[in-house]
């Protein structure tokens, strides 16, 4: 109050009332729920304007309040959480009647204004310059009016107006370029950016998203709408460039993240269907430069994008959109838009390069810092882009090679992102080494397995030992980090595991294929047939007490009970193979062989459990 105003205290006390009132009217009207409050207000200080007598009596009940009396300031409203407060509250009803109605309505609308001119075409009412001429009038007219009701504060249904007179004026300029002929396409064109552009400056001034939106569906609908049909590939891209820029603008300066989507579908809709339609091999390097621009505009948005905080401090939908949807979208849409770029004669040794150029862009980018609208990379986006650069570096292997090649690039791939993962603590890229390792063994298993007669030194015998090399590498790397902190990652412990016991039945088969390939190549008739299979059953057994054996002597050597029972049970494949199997294919001699052997080890095993070396009697299994 102004101590020099003229009236007295009781009139300024009433002015003041009266504006406060009017400041709640106004917030209310725009769905701001405010706070009531439910403790005693304190008491006014001491003023030197207003005695203390006309003070007290002024406020009786709180001079009489007791002392105890709480005294707390009215929270200031939160207009996210009054936001989200009327979002979450608004019944069906509600929302059907002042949205679906609302949209339903706009749309009515506009298909009565269509039906409306085509309807004066037909009985040639007035002319088409006259047609023309009303349509922007009502367009323009309808505008102006929708803000006589934002300023009473039914912004929905200013929007709503605004809408409809902007479709208007859209299917006026349609018509005078389409129907009648009276401008050519380029004028056209121009008058509807001039429209989108008195949208967008509409929609920054009101800070009114939905604005915005509408300004983007007229912007993308404005190249169809003058299309003549022709190749206009400069002017189409260029378009959608300016377009894609304006909304990444927008975007950094508002938190209007949704604004993306609608442009990111309208590029991808209007770059499919000009590919199908007019695409040919020699104008690759025009359109692989307007790909990049586009692809670096959706790639850098997500770090640029400011984004809206819920009342739950989460992100909204769109801004999750944004962040996690837009950037695998982009990626592999760019992927699948460079690699249809590439000649046929020159794919086979190009596309493995793309797939490394655009994991080493990603990975760039996981690395790009924070620095002016460029905002810090969340935990999900950094994830994401680790997960790309990963997923293309697989990808590029079997683009590149085939055979053994691929098995043994997967394999050496999942080794060094498990490195990686160690180093780093990701979880992520522990999953991501153990999916490449996951697909190198099936590619391993499933591949042909034919060999030279030679063996031990032939193509398959090296891609298994490498395979039993990277498995064993996984096996130390994943014990050795248990062993550094068991609490780290739990996990770490069961990759140890499952990676010796791939190993040694990589082992298994590696050798046996060998066995087969060496003796199947011996015989001639069916006599050597006969004797080298023979052979072969007893080399198997031979093969698999020593190695079960082998598997013992490291149980008890490292006192550990996983390769000890590994051992066992592999003798007891043995065991069972000599009684089934060799006493009914095997000759005198081999089986004599066999049955010696295997009683021999078999007695050496039982003596050094009877010995007891490791106390395991008394102080049971090591199960380290």
């Amino acid at each position: 109050m102004n101590p020099d105003s003229p009236g007295s205290v009781e009139d300024q006390l009433r002015e003041l009332r009266s504006r406060v009132q009017i400041l709640e009217d106004t917030l209310r009207g725009r769905g701001v729920v405010l706070p009531v409050s439910q403790t005693v207000a304190p008491p006014p200080a001491p003023s030197p304007i207003l005695p203390a007598a006309v003070v007290a009596t002024q406020h009786p009940a709180e001079s009489a309040a007791s002392p105890a009396a709480t005294y707390a300031p009215i929270p200031p409203p939160s207009f996210a959480a009054a936001a989200v407060s009327k979002r979450d509250t608004r019944s069906l009803e509600s929302r059907v009647g002042s949205q679906w109605f609302n949209r339903i309505g706009i749309l009515a609308i506009l298909i009565g204004m269509a039906w409306f001119l085509k309807f004066a075409i037909d009985n040639e009412w007035i002319g088409p310059l006259g047609r023309v001429v009303i349509g922007l009038i009502s367009g323009v007219a309808i505008i102006v009016w929708s803000e006589r009701f934002r300023a009473k504060n039914y912004i929905a249904f200013s929007y709503s107006l605004k809408a409809v007179g902007t479709g208007v004026l859209y299917l006026s300029l349609w018509a005078a370029f389409s129907l009648y002929h009276l401008v050519p396409a380029p004028v056209a064109f121009l008058g509807m950016i001039a429209v989108t552009a008195f949208n967008g400056y509409l929609a920054w001034a009101q800070d009114a998203e939905l604005l915005a939106l509408y300004a983007i569906v007229g912007a993308l609908g404005t190249p169809l709408l003058v299309s003549t049909g022709e190749n206009s590939e400069v002017t189409l891209f260029a378009y959608l460039l300016l377009l894609d820029v304006t909304v990444l603008l927008l975007v950094i300066l508002r938190p209007w993240s949704r604004l993306l989507f609608g442009a990111f579908l309208g590029t991808v809709i209007y770059v499919s269907g000009w590919w199908i339609e007019f695409y040919s091999q020699s104008q690759a390097g025009r359109t692989g430069l307007f790909l990049i621009l586009f692809f670096l505009i959706f790639a850098f948005a997500p770090r640029l994008v400011r984004t809206s905080v819920l009342g739950s401090g989460k992100q909204s939908g769109w801004d999750a959109f944004a962040t996690i949807v837009l950037p695998v979208c982009n990626a592999a849409l760019g992927f699948v838009g460079f690699y249809g770029l590439l000649e046929p004669k020159t794919e086979s040794w190009t596309a493995p390069w793309l797939a490394v150029a655009f994991a080493a862009f990603y990975l760039l980018l996981l690395r790009l810092r924070a620095g002016g609208r460029l905002h810090e990379s969340s935990t999900a986006l950094s994830s994401l882009h680790l997960s790309t650069a990963v997923v293309f570096l697989t990808l590029a292997i079997p683009l590149k090679t085939q055979g053994r090649w691929l098995t043994v690039g997967w394999l050496v791939e999942g080794a060094a992102l498990l490195w990686t993962a160690r180093r780093m603590h990701s979880q992520l890229l522990r999953v991501l080494s153990l999916i490449c390792l996951t697909l190198g063994l099936l590619v391993l298993i499933a591949n042909d397995r034919s060999a030279s007669l030679t063996p031990v030194i032939n193509e398959r015998f090296g891609t298994y030992c490498v395979a039993i090399a990277v498995f064993g590498f996984v096996a130390w790397l994943s014990y050795k980090h248990r062993a550094e902190d068991p609490n780290l990652v739990p996990g770490w412990t069961a990759v140890a595991g499952t990676a010796v016991l791939i190993v040694n039945a990589l082992i298994l088969l590696a050798v046996s294929l060998e066995i087969h390939a060496f003796w199947s190549g011996q015989w001639r008739d069916y006599t050597e047939y006969r004797s080298h299979t023979m052979a072969a059953q007893f080399t198997y057994s031979a093969f698999f007490m020593l190695f079960g054996a082998i598997l013992l002597g490291i149980g008890f050597w490292r006192r550990t009970a996983f390769f000890r029972w590994q051992g066992l049970v592999l003798l007891a494949f043995a065991i069972g193979k000599v009684f089934i199997v060799d006493i009914s294919e095997l000759s005198q001699g081999f089986r004599i062989l066999s049955f010696l052997g295997l009683g021999a080890l078999l007695l050496a095993v039982s003596f050094v459990y009877q010995k007891d070396w490791l106390n395991l009697r008394s102080h049971g299994s090591d199960n380290s």
